[in-house]
């Protein structure tokens, strides 16, 4: 608590600089980090003093050997553990950026228009899960697929350690089912690859040169309201030294689509300088694991038996529907404690 109300200082010192505000955005990052620091101590504290009352009642339960006292004392004791193990998970969200926002991407793999239609199923079920978290969802850009769903598309998520529960389901994700696409509705396995990275406006661990950078602008494709397509708005960035392509279509303003994308692109070389790092960890301890396709880290079962099933954690349930729909914290925690207990 000491180092958080540290840093709750040294933020508050630079609300305090006029300078800041010369970078609005930057001036908005400083304000959401030192508002999730000081909702974090208030838990702290308030389960602190939920702690200390439950002290006072049990030794009253005891004293008086009232059983009306019990009563409330098993109710209060339900809620304090059930608090403590929210705090305790937040303990497990200690990566430098796990407490930003993030971007998360879907890609299309093996199993043409079914895959193409799972990856959209997976849209889908991030947008509720991050909606359902009180995160804000905005959609960078969306390929469309040849005949059905999409090729790929790019989330921003913005909330309280977005990056930090996303991050659990970066990997490669499996589809078995009936296929709804050929006449014989024979069974298919479909793949789709999700890509989490975490959104900062300066990283040290990544210098993007202006010379590394192709920039193309082009007409905005798809959806996206009245007079999406009238001009050359859309713009894709090609980070020549890495072949990385991010391109950003959503916004009205090529400026803005541009420095978007940059955004996106930055992640993305952060991502993959952070799980560098991850993988020559893991090579030192003899655990690596290569991350592709073939090697999921999770499938979802419609056929013949409906299952969704991380083997990572071996966590499951078989209400794949409401997984679907985005009940992914049950599968997130378990990655959470599972990861440190790799780590």
């Amino acid at each position: 608590m000491v180092g958080k109300q540290a840093q709750i200082t040294a933020l508050e010192t630079q609300t305090a600089d006029p300078s800041l505000w010369d970078d609005p955005r930057q001036a908005q990052g400083v304000l959401q980090r030192l508002t999730r620091l000081k909702t974090e101590v208030a838990q702290w504290t308030a389960l602190e003093g939920q702690l200390g009352g439950l002290t006072e009642l049990i030794d009253l339960a005891v004293a008086e050997d009232d059983g009306s006292l019990r009563a409330d004392l098993t109710a209060e004791l339900a809620g304090a553990k059930a608090e403590l193990d929210q705090r305790e998970l937040a303990l497990l969200l200690n990566g430098r950026y796990d407490d930003g926002d993030t971007f998360l991407s879907i890609q299309a793999g093996m199993g043409g228009t079914d895959a193409q239609d799972w990856a959209e199923m997976l849209l889908r079920m991030y947008t509720r899960w991050a909606e359902g978290r009180g995160y804000a969802v905005n959609l960078v850009e969306q390929s469309a697929g040849d005949e059905a769903g999409i090729k790929s598309a790019t989330l921003e998520v913005r909330g309280a350690y977005a990056y930090g529960y996303a991050r659990a389901e970066a990997g490669v994700h499996r589809l078995i089912r009936l296929s709804p696409f050929n006449a014989a509705h024979t069974r298919q396995t479909s793949f789709a690859r999700i890509e989490v990275m975490p959104e900062v406006d300066d990283a040290p661990e990544v210098v993007i040169k202006p010379d590394d950078l192709r920039v193309d602008v082009f007409r905005s494709g798809g959806h996206g309201g009245q007079g999406v397509n009238t001009t050359d708005s859309a713009v894709r960035l090609t980070h020549l030294p890495t072949g990385l392509v991010v391109t950003c279509q959503n916004e009205r303003s090529q400026l803005q689509n541009r420095e978007t994308a940059l955004r996106v692109l930055r992640g993305r070389l952060l991502e993959r300088e952070l799980q560098r790092q991850v993988e020559a960890r893991a090579r030192l301890r003899g655990a690596y694991r290569e991350n592709a396709f073939g090697s999921q880290m999770r499938t979802y079962y419609l056929h013949p038996a409906t299952l969704v099933k991380d083997h990572r954690t071996d966590c499951e349930t078989s209400n794949v529907q409401a997984v679907l729909d985005g009940q992914l914290d049950r599968f997130i925690e378990a990655y959470l404690r599972w990861n440190i207990s790799e780590g």
